[in-house]
C-alpha cells in the first residue's frame, strides 16, 4: 500500500486529516466505568451519550474502533480538551510511535503489528489519551487485541479494577508488546523453513528477496520497540506525571520485555545476514567448480588442438603422411595426451 503524507499546507490548520484508507466500517466506541467493587460496561456507547469524564473515584476506559471519521473523533477529543496538534496525531497513521507530555494529560500513539498468513505485515495505528482516571484508546480498526483485559475487568479478574487508569495503559501496552513477540515468532518460523527449503538444497535468487523482507520487517519492529523503550526510561527518569509510584515496576517490565525483543531481532537479523553470506557462498562455490571443470577441459583439448593443427597444415614435406601408419600414430599420440592429462589432473584433484 503507498504510503500518504499528510500535506500541512492547508488553509484551516484546525481541520483535522486523516491520512490513511477510508473504510466503510461504522465507528464503534465502548465504555467502561469502574472501581475496586464495580464495573459497567456500554458496549455501544455512542457520541450523543458522551459528555466528557468526570473528575471521580471511577475510573473510565473509551475505546473508539475507527478513526476514518475525522469530525468524529475531532468531536470525541473537544469534549476532553485534547489539544488539536494531538487529534492530528490520532488521525495521521504514517507517523513514528510519539509521546507527548501535555498539561492535563499524556498522548502516546504506537504501531501494533500482528502475524500476517501471507509476507506482509499487518500494521494498525493505536493511540492513547491517559488523564488522572481516564484512558482514552483510539483503533485504527476493529480487532481484539484487548479482549482478555476487558474480560477481567467484567470478571474481576486480577487487580485491575483496584487500580488506577495507568495500571490499565500498561496491560494495554503489555497486549500490544505481546503481539509483537507472535511477530517475531513467526518470522523465525518462517526463517527456519527458508532455511530448510533453500539453503539446504540448491538456492534459488529468490532467497535473497525473502530475506531482504524480513530483514525490513525485523527494522520496523525494532523501530517501534526503541521508542516505546524509550518512553519508558523517560517514566523512569522522571518518576513524575500520571504513573503513579505503586506501578513504576510494572513500566520497568515493559521496558524489560523491550530489550528482550531489541535482543530477539538483533539475533534473528543477524541469521540473515549469516544466511546470505552462506547464499553467496554457496554460488560462488557452485560457480568456482563449474569454472573448474570447464578450465580442466579446455586444458585437456588445448595439445589436441595443436596437434591436429600441425598436420592439418598443407605442406608437401611431411613424412607422417605418407608413412602407413601415420594416421594411427597420431591417434594414438593424442590418445596418450588425453589420459596422461586427466591422470595429472586427478593426482593434482583438480576435478
Amino acid at each position: 500500500m503507498r504510503k500518504v503524507r499528510l500535506n500541512r499546507k492547508i488553509v484551516n490548520p484546525s481541520i483535522p486529516i486523516y491520512t490513511g484508507e477510508v473504510s466503510k466500517q461504522a465507528i464503534g466506541m465502548q465504555l467502561f466505568k469502574y472501581d475496586k467493587d464495580k464495573c459497567s460496561e456500554d458496549k455501544a456507547y455512542t457520541l450523543t451519550n458522551f459528555k466528557g469524564i468526570t473528575n471521580d473515584e471511577y475510573q473510565y476506559w473509551l475505546n473508539v474502533d475507527g478513526i476514518h471519521n475525522p469530525e468524529f473523533i475531532k468531536a470525541i477529543c473537544k469534549k476532553m480538551n485534547i489539544h488539536d496538534l494531538a487529534i492530528q496525531d490520532i488521525l495521521d497513521i504514517g507517523q513514528r510511535t510519539k509521546f507527548q507530555d501535555y498539561e492535563n494529560y499524556w498522548f502516546f500513539s504506537i504501531k501494533s503489528i500482528v502475524p500476517s498468513a501471507d509476507t506482509q505485515l499487518e500494521q494498525e495505528q493505536l493511540s492513547f489519551v491517559l488523564g488522572p482516571n481516564f484512558l482514552l484508546s483510539f483503533q485504527e480498526k476493529k480487532a481484539d487485541y484487548f479482549e482478555h483485559i476487558r474480560e477481567r475487568l467484567r470478571k474481576d479478574m486480577g487487580i485491575i479494577r483496584s487500580r488506577s487508569a495507568d495500571y490499565l495503559l500498561y496491560l494495554l501496552l503489555e497486549a500490544i508488546l505481546d503481539n509483537y513477540f507472535k511477530t517475531v515468532d513467526s518470522i523465525e518460523d518462517r526463517m527456519e523453513k527458508l532455511r530448510m527449503l533453500d539453503l539446504e538444497s540448491d538456492p534459488s535468487p529468490k532467497i535473497i528477496k525473502t530475506i531482504e523482507l524480513y530483514k525490513r520487517e525485523l527494522n520496523i519492529i525494532k523501530k517501534t520497540i526503541s521508542a516505546i523503550r524509550d518512553f519508558v526510561a523517560k517514566i523512569e527518569r522522571d518518576h513524575s506525571g500520571f504513573i503513579k509510584e505503586a506501578h513504576l515496576k510494572y513500566y520497568f517490565e515493559l521496558k524489560d520485555l523491550c530489550f528482550t525483543l531489541i535482543d530477539d531481532c538483533d539475533t534473528l537479523s543477524a541469521r540473515l545476514e549469516s544466511s546470505i553470506n552462506l547464499f553467496f557462498s554457496i554460488q560462488g562455490s557452485r560457480m568456482n567448480q563449474v569454472m573448474k571443470t570447464l578450465t580442466v577441459v579446455s586444458t585437456i583439448f588445448i595439445p589436441l588442438t595443436f596437434v591436429a593443427g600441425v598436420y592439418g597444415m598443407n605442406f608437401t614435406n611431411m613424412p607422417e603422411l605418407s608413412w602407413k601408419w601415420g594416421y594411427a600414430s597420431v591417434w594414438a599420440l593424442m590418445i596418450i595426451i588425453l589420459i596422461g592429462m586427466i591422470i595429472y589432473f586427478k593426482r593434482k584433484k583438480w576435478y
